[in-house]
């Protein structure tokens, strides 16, 4: 990736509804080769996807906890069975206190347990240790120019 590469991204991580004339502007190419560029970053996979940031509060779910998952081994299905569970938002493996990191968000604290018994249910899974969010400070999306 080239520093126009770069700037691309991190405009559309700022925000992914521009036009690409308007990208075009801000970088110093056409709306045409800005489109091109942009077309070649998801072919290679450097844009996974294009999303609309939304706040979970707003719909419903202002419950994050972090869950780390002990497992004795994990079977081929484990990563769909926890997909399969809509609350888990994200999920990596880790190397540390625990085998797996689950990102979870729920409306009320009784949903996140029901969630918990839902990943105890996943075979493998020896025990669960959770970190509930009283307040988050930041969020943000990586930083290409870094």
């Amino acid at each position: 990736m080239d520093e126009i590469d770069r700037k691309l991204v991190g405009l559309l991580q700022d925000d992914a509804g521009r036009s690409y004339a308007s990208l075009g502007q801000a970088v110093g190419l056409s709306g045409a080769a800005a489109h091109e560029r942009v077309r070649k970053l998801r072919e290679r996979g450097v844009i996974r996807r294009t999303t609309v940031e939304v706040d979970p509060a707003e719909l419903g779910r202002p419950v994050t906890a972090y869950v780390l998952v002990d497992g004795s081994t994990w079977m081929g299905d484990t990563a769909e069975r926890l997909r399969g569970i809509p609350a888990v938002e994200e999920a990596h493996v880790i190397a540390g206190p625990a085998s797996l990191l689950l990102k979870v968000r729920t409306a009320t604290t009784r949903d996140l347990q029901r969630v918990l018994r839902q990943v105890f249910e996943v075979e493998g899974v020896t025990g669960t240790q959770t970190v509930v969010v009283l307040e988050t400070f930041f969020e943000r999306p990586s930083d290409p120019e870094l």
